[in-house]
């Protein structure tokens, strides 16, 4: 029997290294920072528009400017959302197994839609639409 009292450092060993978030905070963080300007440009492309029928939309995102405009748009925030998804489910569903159920679950429908924004984006750059 020991009278010491564990140390913090004693207490926290074993439980993953403090490192292990940095790089998600960072890449949330600039996802976040690349969506400022991005979304405040499509704000501001639709709102100067006017017209808002079809084919005034399709010859827009037709613009290869709007069209790598757009998909960046899209991969900014299917990234930024599936990296604040995953924090939300680690911090509030405490089964291991449900979280990383979750967590792929999460990603693949992220990674499902980014690839549908993209191809919709290229499908009318290209003409296909």
């Amino acid at each position: 029997m020991s009278y010491r009292t564990p140390s913090p450092l004693q207490s926290a060993r074993g439980l993953g290294s403090a490192k292990a978030g940095v790089e998600h905070w960072w890449i949330q963080r600039l996802t976040a920072v690349a969506l400022l300007p991005l979304v405040i440009w499509l704000l501001l492309a639709l709102l100067r528009m006017g017209d808002y029928e079809y084919a005034t939309l399709i010859g827009w995102a037709a613009h290869p400017v709007n069209a790598v405009l757009l998909i960046s748009t899209a991969l900014a925030l299917f990234w930024h959302s599936a990296l604040g998804l995953q924090v939300i489910i680690e911090d509030y569903i405490g089964s291991k197994g449900l979280q990383l159920t979750l967590i792929i679950a999460v990603k693949l429908a992220h990674v499902l839609f980014a690839i549908v924004s993209i191809l919709a984006v290229l499908k009318i750059a290209l003409g296909a639409a």
